[in-house]
């Protein structure tokens, strides 16, 4: 019989359609079941009112044949066939879809009670990137003749009579040779076809069958084992989002976490989500009990799995969530995506920014119900992926702050536990105008800070910020409440009475020139020295004036690439007014300076250590410190 043609393409589109658009050759296999599928969804929907249709729902089904040594696969579907010009209509022309026309043309009703996949017309093609040569055998429902399509690539195809005496289409795959760079006979290996059906078509609504082989323990015997051949169904069907929620129980849900997402415990909470109107599509979302080993690692790949209408389209849609929920995971379904013609990426449209929105605001709405009626699981969560809610506030100049300041928390000095913004406004005292916070390595580090013992001895209490973007995060944040936050260990630390502000400054102004000859003797990297009323029993302090702290120093000095352009704060050494070290250093101001330059640069070094900051020169601390004990 005479070749034909593809009626609009040349071997250029159809080497583009096999080589460019799909990144993955295995996706064949998905292309092609979702075609028999759609293919047994027109019958069925036909069934609904031809009574000529005698196929009952329970007869559907789609099944694989592996042949390895004649190298030979087919998938064969008892749907509705296609005549002899369906098949050079179809197939004979790229880019065309019966299952496009037939959703065009189908009315409401059929919409919503079958799923059409394939609407490109190019899936089938992809089947060319494992196959050297294709033949389509199909008897249409309602016809006593079949028709047999076959094609070896862009050449052309025939078209002829064949025997056939069941309605549907089988596809037969004569697989390629394999090549130093190809195995292409993995495709014909019983256990990867397994594998490609349970990760791309599991949840197809009818059965895909397959005889598998398995080992089995001869009956009799206790260590002699045989072949069994069976025929399996190699998918779920009906997927576990698609349940009513009443029907599925903790373990189930805890088992298909973990089989889907690779974790060894179940997840602290899950999430499910139906939006119906502008956007359609149903979400199962879980909170991980743990972060992953790699979670603050650039190796880490946020996304949810992205189903339409329950194939598999994504892995991981990085789109569909937040990097600031980036440890959530799960998977979206819908049947409302804009997809390319390749079906693994997705057309970046208005479809998907809105089920993006929606998943956001339920994802903060779950963590919110969990933080107030499990507060336990919610502090687990949070000691985990806090970090993360942190540096979404920070990142993209505080834009999502108001998603997040409520869900964040902080160890306090009022109770050894996590507290909330809300939390610790809420039980200011009276007159307090500022949330309070100290920054350091540890809870117990900053305990020792003389700021802390200063502000928990005025009765406020202190926020302890202990990760490396909490300062960062709280100076996005700016307030809460309308009440500013304040470092205790900045200068503009306001704890005196009018009549104790008066006296430091009087005390101030009339020691200037003592201030001059400490700061001297230390250095440049001292920005200025002062008296202050505020330390209980601590001789000085380290403040810093300006945006930058010390401990934001410390943070971004330690960050890769920060060599050759180190950080400073401007530093603030704060000495105790009313300890006896500041009438000793006048003493020595009057009447030896050259001790005075000794001391200063002990206490200087000695308030650095106290603030968790390194000594410059450690062998000139202790060469100090000898001097003033053999003195």
């Amino acid at each position: 019989m005479a070749k034909k043609q593809f009626k609009t393409e040349s071997k250029k589109l159809l080497d583009m359609m096999v080589n460019s658009i799909y990144t993955h050759k295995e996706i064949f296999l998905r292309e092609l079941i979702s075609n028999a599928s759609d293919a047994i969804d027109k019958l069925y929907f036909r069934s609904l009112t031809d009574s000529t249709v005698k196929t009952g729902r329970d007869d559907y089904e789609i099944r694989i044949t592996a042949d390895k040594d004649a190298r030979i696969l087919t998938i064969t579907d008892n749907g509705c066939g296609m005549t002899k010009e369906e098949l050079e209509n179809n197939l004979g022309t790229i880019a065309k879809s019966g299952s496009f026309d037939f959703k065009k043309n189908a009315d409401d009703e059929a919409k919503e009670k079958v799923d059409i996949i394939g609407q490109f017309g190019v899936g089938f093609y992809s089947a060319f990137m494992v196959a050297d040569k294709i033949t389509v055998e199909s008897l249409a429902h309602g016809s006593d003749t079949a028709y047999c399509w076959q094609s070896s690539g862009a050449d052309g195809y025939t078209v002829e009579e064949c025997s056939k005496d069941k309605v549907g289409s089988v596809i037969t795959l004569h697989i390629k040779e394999d090549t130093e760079d190809e195995k292409y006979s993995e495709f014909l290996d019983q256990y990867r076809l397994r594998g490609l059906v349970k990760k791309y078509s599991d949840y197809i609504r009818y059965p895909i069958r397959m005889m598998t082989e398995h080992q089995q323990l001869k009956e009799g015997s206790k260590d002699e084992y045989e072949t069994v051949i069976e025929d399996e169904t190699l998918n779920s069907m009906v997927p576990i989002w698609k349940k009513n929620a009443s029907d599925v129980t903790d373990e189930e849900y805890a088992n298909f976490y973990r089989d889907k997402f690779f974790d060894y415990e179940a997840p602290l909470k899950v999430v499910r989500q139906k939006a119906e109107g502008m956007s359609n599509f149903e979400a199962l979302l879980f909170i991980p009990s743990h972060a992953p080993f790699d979670y603050y690692s650039r190796d880490y790949e946020k996304g949810l799995q992205l189903y339409s209408s329950g194939v598999l389209i994504m892995d991981k849609c990085k789109e569909l969530v937040p990097d600031y929920f980036s440890f959530v995971k799960g998977l979206v379904d819908s049947s409302d995506l804009s997809l390319n013609i390749s079906r693994e990426m997705l057309q970046h449209d208005r479809q998907l920014k809105a089920i993006a929105k929606s998943v956001e605001k339920k994802i903060a709405s779950e963590l919110s119900k969990m933080q107030k009626s499990d507060r336990e699981n919610y502090e687990k969560f949070f000691a985990a992926f806090g970090a993360q809610l942190k540096w979404g506030i920070y990142s993209d100049y505080g834009m999502h702050k108001d998603v997040l300041q409520d869900l964040i928390m902080f160890k306090s000095s009022l109770e050894d536990k996590y507290v909330t913004l809300k939390e610790y406004v809420s039980r200011m005292k009276e007159g307090q105008t500022k949330i309070y916070y100290a920054s350091g390595d540890s809870i117990e580090k900053i305990s020792l800070l003389p700021q802390v013992e200063s502000v928990i001895g005025h009765g406020y209490e202190i926020l302890y910020l202990t990760d490396d973007v909490d300062e960062f995060a709280l100076q996005v944040l700016r307030s809460y409440d309308e009440k500013e936050f304040s470092n205790v260990c900045k200068d503009d630390l306001d704890l005196s009475t009018d009549e104790e502000k008066e006296s430091l400054k009087k005390e101030n102004e009339s020691n200037a020139d003592l201030f001059t000859f400490i700061k001297d003797s230390i250095g440049k990297e001292l920005h200025g020295v002062r008296f202050t009323n505020t330390l209980q029993n601590h001789a000085a302090c380290l403040s810093s004036e300006g945006a930058l702290s010390a401990e934001m120093e410390k943070i971004l000095n330690k960050m890769p690439g920060a060599e050759g352009q180190q950080m400073k704060a401007e530093l603030v050494l704060e000495i105790n007014m009313n300890h006896p070290i500041a009438d000793k250093l006048k003493a020595l101001f009057a009447d030896d300076k050259e001790k005075l330059k000794q001391y200063s640069k002990i206490l200087y070094a000695n308030a650095r250590l106290v603030s968790g900051l390194s000594v410059d020169n450690p062998a000139e601390l202790s060469s100090l410190v000898c001097d003033l004990m053999l003195g």
